[in-house]
């Protein structure tokens, strides 16, 4: 892709109240993201989930020397840019109607390679789920899949660990951008990572890891796997979040609930 085409790509991320799914509205009508900002406000306002405030959006968006600074910072810092209809993009994500426009991705893993697992669980697993995460880790190594999670402390932490200790790639899906590592206490597991894995965002690389950008995370640790299995859950929180978004994208969603005993 030209680096043109990539900066309107880029661009249509980054207007207010314009999201994945309404970007994919307006492609369909205008196929190239240069004309959704060429055209007139009138003509905007007619692709359905535009109209008139979301069109005033966009003729207003005016912030194109910042993308062409991440453009930059990607490039500097071996980061590659995958943008939806790309053969690059993860082709289970793409089956998503929400699924993000653009992503941003540094490492070695195959995003489309035949088996992927996402793995995610509670932040304060017992000895048990620590000790089935590591077997179901050791017991998937001879299948080589592909291990994603969330970085997140807890089993996510763990399955990044194991997946790395049996040479198993594994992928990070990040809630903020390249800028900063969440939890920090994760930095060098991150880093181990890039060599036999890597890390995946949606968000450009000096967004912080702040509260509302997790649940969008969620959608792809969901998204990009075959397979969604949770470990430990509690009632509430990301990991049942995530489990009924897999649902809702019909994959595969398997639990390791907790011991009988806990009840």
């Amino acid at each position: 892709m030209d680096s043109n085409s990539l900066l309107y790509h880029i661009a249509l991320t980054q207007i207010p109240q314009i999201g994945d799914v309404q970007i994919a509205n307006l492609l369909k009508h205008f196929l190239e993201p240069e004309a959704v900002f060429k055209v007139n406000r009138k003509q905007l306002e007619l692709i359905p989930g535009i109209g008139s405030i979301r069109a005033s959006e966009i003729k207003k968006f005016k912030s194109f020397e910042k993308i062409e600074h991440e453009i930059q910072y990607a490039s500097d810092n071996n980061i590659t840019i995958l943008v939806k209809g790309q053969d690059d993009y993860p082709r289970r994500l793409e089956e998503c109607l929400d699924a993000p426009h653009v992503l941003y991705y540094k490492g070695h893993a195959n995003l489309n390679t035949s088996k992927i697992i996402s793995v995610i669980g509670t932040r304060s697993p017992s000895s048990y789920g620590k000790e089935h995460t590591s077997s179901l880790i050791a017991t998937l190594a001879e299948y080589v899949p592909l291990i994603v999670s969330g970085l997140a402390y807890g089993i996510d932490t763990i399955a990044h660990r194991e997946s790395l200790k049996n040479e198993i790639p594994t992928v990070a899906v990040l809630g903020h951008g390249f800028k900063f590592i969440y939890p920090y206490e994760n930095r060098q597991l991150a880093a181990e990572m890039i060599s036999n894995g890597g890390l995946l965002t949606e968000f450009m690389h000096d967004v912080k890891p702040d509260k509302q950008n997790f649940p969008k995370r969620n959608r792809i640790v969901a998204g990009i796997a075959d397979a969604v299995v949770v470990i430990e859950s509690g009632e509430k929180g990301g990991s049942l979040i995530t489990a009924d978004i897999a649902n809702s994208y019909n994959r595969d969603v398997l639990a390791l609930p907790g011991r009988t005993t806990d009840l």
